[in-house]
């Protein structure tokens, strides 16, 4: 599959991506303005959040998948396989 070229991409996504980013600000904004805010700075889910901006502002590409990482857990050989039923 050949991918969009760049500018067809950004008139495609520019919109959802505000929308998005615009969503994140708040929640943000919100979590700043809660009472007690300070409580939650050293939060390890805000950690996850500031560290996935960071990720977005790199350009080396596989944004998504760095993300998706921050939020995963590291992969456990004991799990249990889920049974057939």
């Amino acid at each position: 599959m050949t991918p969009l070229p760049a500018a067809k991409a950004l008139d495609a996504y520019f919109l959802e991506a505000r929308s998005k980013l615009l969503d994140l600000a708040a929640i943000l904004d919100r979590i700043d303005r809660g009472m007690d805010a300070a409580a939650v700075a050293n939060d390890p889910r805000l950690a996850k959040v500031r560290q996935a901006l960071q990720v977005l502002q790199d350009q080396s590409g596989s944004r998504a998948e760095r993300v998706q990482q921050i939020f995963s857990l590291d992969y456990d050989p004991t799990w249990e396989q889920p049974q057939p039923h």
